[in-house]
């Protein structure tokens, strides 16, 4: 499962233990995901799903983001029992592709690894969060300019590095 947050967010609730509580909405691979990928090579399906499905995480962690935050995108790959998730079927398109809910909170005992932007990103996601408005209203520029992030790819960090991340950043 991958869940979108912030720094800030992470920060605030990594000393709780909960991260979410009960039902929340977070990004997996899921039937409509596999459809959307019926054409994939089968050798790479599996890993390719997983990496829509973090994308799909990470955009929707650029409309979490303030102006008063670091502009990265931060996501949680987490480990959860499969009897809490309820996958619905979803739109085709991102990022309700891959979203389903759980219905067991998120715990910090859940959390496999950390993705986020370095700082490279930055600009690219500062313009994203500027541009989202006009993308959700349908202007084309700014949707391009909303996806460029994507070129950038989080970094990976091991769960243990949780309280090393949230001192020094990345």
């Amino acid at each position: 499962m991958y869940w979108p947050t912030t720094l800030t967010a992470l920060a605030r609730l990594a000393d709780s233990g909960e991260f979410a509580p009960a039902p929340v909405t977070v990004h997996a691979v899921t039937p409509t995901l596999r459809d959307y990928y019926a054409d994939a090579d089968p050798r790479d399906l599996e890993e390719e799903l997983e990496y829509v499905a973090m994308t799909d995480a990470a955009e929707q962690s650029v409309r979490l983001l303030t102006a008063q935050e670091a502009p990265r995108r931060v996501v949680l790959a987490l480990d959860v029992p499969d009897a809490a998730v309820q996958v619905e079927r979803g739109a085709w398109s991102a990022p309700e592709r891959s979203q389903v809910r759980l219905t067991v909170p998120l715990r910090s005992s859940d959390l496999a690894s950390i993705h986020v932007d370095d700082a490279e990103a930055e600009d690219d996601v500062r313009a994203a969060v500027a541009a989202l408005p006009a993308a959700d209203a349908g202007d084309e520029d700014a949707r391009f300019t909303v996806e460029a992030c994507e070129g950038h790819d989080l970094l990976w960090y091991d769960a243990g590095e949780l309280p090393l991340l949230l001192v020094a950043g990345p």
